[in-house]
């Protein structure tokens, strides 16, 4: 264990000087991630986006049959600027056992756990395959996934269960909201701010429909589902980023806003997006037309991340169980992949080192012990497939 534990670190600080913030070439990270197997004789699949810049990274350890295991993460980290770091975000700092950088915890500490790995599995006599498969821009929705599924789909194998490694504090986590990731383009009509009457302020469009969004929200926050697991226990909304506008002189031409609603498990969130375009083609528009026909709004659902519910996770829950001895269930309020695996029929959960309480903020680390629980937990699954 203290060689492959060194091994991890390294390999760690190899994947956290890749800046591969989610909608970035992926050309570096996945370059190393394949060399370093092909080193160690493995081969890898890769599956691409339309532009060819991102690539989902697949690979199989072990006899190409039906079963087994597939070892789930994503290369991509959210970004750091605005951020206050006290290093060098892409530097892997270690700091008594601490181990600091962007995507240390989420989640390339278990990328680097299963490729330290690799030895270990290449060695073992297993009797069924271990699954490798890293995917792309799971940060921003998930883009990768289809992809990924769709290149798992051409395989002549199937494998039986999925573990999804974000940081649970090695919980068995076997249900996560999901999120509609939003977009919303408003087009107004700039006129000299001395007769703001003769324009119409795209920013002051927004300005309602933001209202609007919170009001929804805030009428969710008054209905909680009872005896929920989830925390908060009823769907929520949050606006992220804002810009438009010229001058405070001028009306504003155009605002852009991004935003989100994450939905409970079971909950068609669709319901919910067509109510806020209802809100918006009625209670909006007409009055920003009636003083220019130019004037829209375009609401764009740019991905449906799909929640994750335990219908099919029992086969996977059990195997981590016989493995870790963890009887436990639990779920989470984040969104993982594991909802795109469920609902492809794969039995998922989700279950991997560290906290994700310290996912995407600056200063993010992961501890050398949970490193050394990320590669205890493979070893013992490299063991179980042998038997």
């Amino acid at each position: 264990m203290p060689d492959t534990l060194d091994n991890a670190v390294e390999i760690l600080g190899r994947l956290v000087s890749f800046d591969s913030v989610s909608g970035k070439p992926t050309h570096g990270i996945v370059g190393y991630i394949q060399d370093y197997l092909s080193r160690h004789g493995i081969e890898t699949t890769l599956s691409f986006d339309e532009a060819g810049e991102r690539a989902n990274v697949f690979a199989t350890i072990g006899p190409e049959i039906d079963g087994g295991v597939v070892l789930n993460g994503h290369t991509d980290v959210v970004p750091v600027e605005g951020q206050q770091w006290s290093t060098d975000p892409f530097t892997l700092v270690r700091k008594d056992d601490r181990l600091y950088g962007r995507g240390a915890v989420d989640m390339k500490g278990f990328l680097a756990c299963v490729l330290a790995s690799v030895p270990q599995f290449r060695a073992a006599k297993l009797n069924k395959p271990i699954h490798i498969a890293f995917s792309y821009d799971e940060e921003t929705g998930g883009y990768g996934m289809p992809v990924l599924l769709e290149s798992m789909a051409s395989k002549p194998f199937r494998p039986e269960v999925v573990i999804v490694g974000e940081p649970t504090e090695m919980n068995i986590v076997t249900g996560h909201k999901g999120g509609y990731e939003m977009r919303t383009e408003i087009t107004g009509h700039e006129v000299h701010s001395c007769d703001p009457t003769k324009g119409v302020s795209a920013i002051s469009a927004a300005m309602k429909l933001i209202a609007k969004i919170e009001e929804l929200g805030a009428q969710r926050a008054l209905n909680p589902i009872a005896n929920s697991p989830y925390v908060p226990s009823y769907p929520t909304f949050n606006v992220g980023t804002i810009n438009g506008g010229a001058a405070r002189n001028a009306t504003a031409g155009w605002c852009n806003f991004d935003w989100e609603y994450r939905q409970m498990p079971g909950e068609d969130g669709a319901l919910t997006i067509a109510e806020i375009t209802a809100f918006t083609a009625n209670e909006l528009l007409p009055a920003m037309k009636a003083v220019n026909a130019g004037a829209d709004i375009r609401i764009i659902t740019e991905v449906a991340v799909p929640g994750l519910d335990d219908r099919n996770a029992a086969a996977a829950a059990a195997f981590v169980s016989a493995v870790t001895g963890i009887n436990s269930q639990g779920v989470v309020s984040f969104g993982t992949d594991a909802g795109y695996f469920s609902d492809a029929d794969f039995s998922t959960v989700v279950f991997g080192p560290g906290s994700i309480n310290r996912a995407h903020k600056p200063d993010e680390y992961i501890e050398m012990n949970e490193l050394a629980q990320g590669l205890d937990f493979l070893t013992k699954i490299s063991a179980r497939l042998s038997q």
